[in-house]
Formats: C-alpha cells, structure tokens, sequence
C-alpha cells in the first residue's frame, strides 16, 4: 500500500482585546485588510466580530508548520497592536459575556445565526483544527473510527477554557460543553466505510437541511475541502508549540493506524458511549486526572497514559520528524496545559489582593503574554 504523505493544516480562531482594559474588541476598520495583504487567504473572519482566524498551508512537517504558524501569528500581532489590541489564543475569554457580542455580516454567518437561533449566539468559543493528508476515501473512513478512541487524550493536552463570564466553571474546557449545544457535533458515529458516511450525508443534504458537508461539526470528520482527516476536539493553544505538540500527535496517531492497517492489524475500536465517558472525563479534569484504559480496565493517570502513547508513536514520530514535539507531551502531563497555568495566574492575583475583575485580567495579561512567547 502506498504510504500517505500525511501533511499537516492547522487552523486557529483568536480573540480580540484591547490592551488597555483586556476586554474583548471587534475587529476595527482596516485590520482584516491589512493582515489578508500579507497573509492573502490564510486569514478570515470567524462568526463573531471579535474573532479572527487563520489557517497554514499544507505542510509537509512539522518544521514548516512551525515557520508558517508562527509568521501568521506574528502578523495577526503586529497589525492588532498598532490599533491598541491583542490577539489571545485561549478558547474562552475570562470576562467576556456572549450577550454584548455581534456577530459577523457575512452570508455564511447570517445564515447560522438564522437557522441555529439562540444556540449560536453562544459561541463565544475557539478552536484549533488539525489537518491531516490522506488522499484515499475509504482509509479516512476506516481510520476515523479507530482514531475516535484518541479524541478525548488530544482534548485533555488541548484543554484552554476553565473561565466563563468571570466564573470558574470547573471544567478544563467549557469550550465543549458550548460546542455540543449545536447540532451535528460531538464523537462521530461508527461509519461502517466510506460509502456510509456519503449515503448518510447525502439524506440530509437532499433533504435541505444542510448544504454539504461542512456543515457537520463532528470532533473529527473527512474534510469536505481537502483530502484531509480534520481533529476538531481541540481547544485553541495559547502557546505556539503546544499547538504544534497536538498537531505531530495528531499526525503520527494516524500513521501509527495506518502501519497497523498495512499489517491487516487495526486499534480497537470501542462504542461511542464508552469513548464519550473519557471525552467527559478529559473536559472535566484537563490532564489532572486519568482517562479509561478499557483494555485494561482501569483508569490509569494521564503521565502514565502519554508515556504510554509516546512509545506507541514512536516509531512514526522518527519518520515524520516530529519526535521532539510529540515527547513534549509528557512536560504537558506532568506540568498542565493551558487551563491549569490560568488558573494558576488567578491563584497568585488573589494571593496578591487583587479584586475579582483585577485576578481575570490578569489571566488575559497572562494569555497575550503567552501568545507571543513562541514567536
């Protein structure tokens, strides 16, 4: 069988704050201009007037991910500052309330804020989507449903969203919980091959009810543009190589079942039900706590699952030249992600006396600091 090329996408949507009160900020006259004249269609805008977003080119490793993502988020930066803004990477702002929010006055937004009502406006959210090249149908059916059991690891790395309109909410990623209100998303159904997922999406598209494809927000799905797998699970990183760290695990995940494939071996593939109680639990507890190893029976402490996930990938990791990024994995487990530092700011502004709006802006300090870290 010939081997996929398995290039990397990678798309982030950001926020928009002001750099002097840290709330959130529309985009103003001028800025989607400037950035789309260097970046040309790398960048867009997303549903809500304070989001942008941009996507890379097709990579074929990491290294050139790297170039690229960090050159459209240096971009992004440097046209947002001289307006008195900041672009933040963090799947939910601390502050901010969904209410005070507009959306974008483009067609595609229009005709999601019409058919989807109140559940829309919501979506004061961001996403990082991971793009992955295999250029053959059916595989990208048949690895989607072994892939499905490693969503909720890649959502526990990924979780950015503790906060909600100035409350801690519990959860590492609120994000999900938003997300989920709309319809035709969360795990994607066991399709028996790639003719039925089509049969499927075409009743609905003959139907009337969507389009095509993209209207189909699975946490992974065939994308309806590209030759691609798309991991939609992920909240948005608010540092760089975090994002790349998702995306080469991403990437050597797939070539790992696709090794299996060529062998007539393949992963397990568990029911949705059982996948969906680690996708809870990695929304819940971020990498804090351990996910279900349900061949062993157990649940087992989220370092000692990335060990274990670094050894399976290891090999492809050597191959795709993302070894390096794949490993930092087990700093991420053992440190936390971007939930765990947020949270970890709100501790020390408390500790210093700050009021409640003083400890929440400084969790957006914190995320405009981190978004530059890398760059």
């Amino acid at each position: 069988m010939t081997e996929p090329e398995f290039t990397i996408g990678i798309e982030e949507e950001y926020l928009l704050v002001d750099l002097e009160t840290m709330a959130l900020a529309e985009a103003p006259d001028g800025l989607m201009e400037d950035c789309a004249a260097e970046l040309e269609g790398q960048v867009s805008p997303e549903f809500l007037q304070c989001q942008i977003e941009i996507g890379t080119k097709p990579c074929a490793d990491i290294a050139a991910a790297r170039e690229d993502l960090k050159r459209l988020r240096s971009t992004v930066a440097r046209h947002a500052r001289v307006r008195g803004l900041a672009p933040i990477a963090a799947s939910c702002h601390p502050l901010a309330d969904w209410k005070t929010q507009h959306h974008t006055d483009k067609q595609r937004y229009n005709e999601l804020s019409r058919d989807l009502g109140g559940v829309v406006r919501r979506m004061l959210i961001c996403g990082m989507h991971v793009h992955v090249g295999l250029n053959d149908d059916p595989l990208r059916a048949d690895l989607m449903r072994q892939m499905s059991y490693f969503l909720p690891h890649l959502l526990a790395l990924s979780t950015s969203s503790p906060f909600w309109q100035g409350e801690d909410t519990g959860l590492a990623s609120y994000r999900i919980s938003v997300f989920d209100n709309l319809p035709r998303t969360g795990l994607p159904p066991q399709f028996a091959n790639w003719q039925d997922y089509e049969r499927s999406v075409q009743i609905l598209i003959d139907l009337g009810v969507i389009e095509d494809s993209s209207r189909i927000w699975w946490d992974l799905r065939p994308s309806s543009r590209f030759p691609t797998l798309e991991s939609r699970i992920m909240d948005v990183q608010p540092r760089l190589e975090d994002t790349l760290t998702l995306a080469a695990l991403n990437q050597c995940l797939l070539r790992m079942l696709w090794r299996l494939r060529v062998k007539n071996q393949r992963w397990r593939i568990y029911d949705p039900f059982l996948i969906g109680e680690n996708r809870w639990r990695a929304q819940r507890y971020g990498v804090s706590e351990g996910l279900i190893d349900f061949g062993a029976g157990e649940i087992v402490p989220f370092p000692q699952l990335m060990e274990d996930l670094v050894e399976i990938v290891e090999q492809d990791g050597g191959i795709l030249r993302c070894l390096r990024e794949v490993e930092r994995v087990r700093g991420i487990a053992e440190r936390g992600n971007g939930s765990t530092r947020q949270r970890a700011v709100l501790a020390a502004a408390q500790a210093e006396g700050k009021d409640h709006e003083g400890q929440m802006r400084a969790v957006v300090q914190h995320l405009v600091d981190e978004f530059m870290a890398d760059l």
